[in-house]
């Protein structure tokens, strides 16, 4: 009796009519497939790292992170002790394995990624902005992996980051993926200076976030690190940013060539009062001089654009109107 059931059930199943039905589900499926695909020929399958952008840019377009190739190893986590905590890839992953970068050790006890302090800071004076209602662009030169742009990003605010490293530029695109920030966060290839067209950058190997225009400047902490020279976009802001959109923050960490991308940023910095960005930039005069720049170039400049408000905290300098 078994036996006949199970013959039973193999001729429904290759029937004319089981068959028939198949066919016809197919061809459905095949037919609604090329309608789909070439309706749309350009589909995204990653929205929260697409880039979309409120003003059209004049000079250099966005960095597509769907088109960059994906970084690996990809070490991320998440940043400890933020009001508005966040995540980021780390680039420079120390002497494996003897000497591992210090996050990674973190990571492998279970613990959250050392807190930044410039997240810190970009997220203490965004919450003031954002307590007087206060909206506009946050302009990060120097990215780095993002730690600025991601703890301004995961606040809501809009982020405009420059950085001239593949490497760095890796990790953020896959932060802006981790932290589903594509529709905030646009990125651009580029060093950020007072000329438009060509400069040559020196990538610090093994320390990314001491590369510089300055090969004395990217040399000047690590000695005995590699360093290679390359040619890179160099971009002024005021050739990016129309003077028509409000921009609340500007941070510029850039290895001594701060002078430079100030110089290029004249009409953003000029603008009066409150519609001028509050300013944080990186006061290293070692870094400075390796630059040809110094300090007191900077303060006098800052002064002619009206910044006559500046205070130092550690390293980096604090200026407003």
């Amino acid at each position: 009796m078994a036996n006949a059931w199970k013959r039973d059930r193999g001729a429904n199943f290759v029937s004319p009519r089981t068959l028939f039905s198949l066919f016809s589900a197919t061809f459905l499926i095949l037919i609604f497939f090329l309608f789909f695909t070439s309706s749309n020929p350009n589909p995204n399958p990653n929205p929260d790292i697409a880039i979309k952008t409120t003003f059209p840019f004049r000079t250099i377009q966005p960095f597509d992170c769907q088109k960059c190739p994906q970084s690996y190893p990809v070490i991320a986590n998440i940043v400890e002790n933020l009001r508005h905590p966040f995540l980021y890839s780390l680039a420079d992953l120390g002497n494996l394995p003897d000497k591992p970068h210090k996050n990674i050790a973190r990571l492998l006890k279970g613990k959250p990624f050392r807190k930044p302090d410039i997240s810190a800071t970009i997220q203490e004076v965004l919450g003031k902005f954002r307590v007087e209602g206060r909206d506009g662009f946050v302009v990060d030169v120097g990215g780095n992996v993002g730690m600025a742009s991601f703890a301004a990003a995961v606040m809501g605010f809009r982020v405009l980051v420059f950085e001239p490293v593949l490497e760095n530029l890796q990790r953020i695109c896959d932060g802006i993926y981790l932290n589903r920030v594509g529709e905030l966060v646009t990125v651009f290839e580029a060093a950020a200076s007072d000329r438009l067209g060509n400069i040559t950058f020196h990538k610090l190997v093994g320390r990314l976030d001491n590369s510089a225009v300055s090969a004395t400047g990217a040399k000047l902490a690590f000695k005995s690190n590699e360093e290679i020279a390359l040619q890179v976009k160099s971009v002024p802001l005021d050739e990016v940013i129309p003077e028509s959109e409000p921009v609340l923050l500007l941070k510029i960490d850039v290895q001594g060539w701060e002078y430079h991308v100030l110089k290029g940023a004249s009409k953003l910095l000029s603008r009066k009062g409150s519609e001028a960005p509050y300013l944080i930039y990186e006061e290293d005069e070692r870094l400075l001089q390796a630059s040809n720049s110094s300090s007191k170039e900077i303060r006098d400049f800052l002064r002619s654009v009206g910044y006559h408000h500046c205070t130092q905290h550690g390293t980096d300098a604090h200026c407003t109107k």
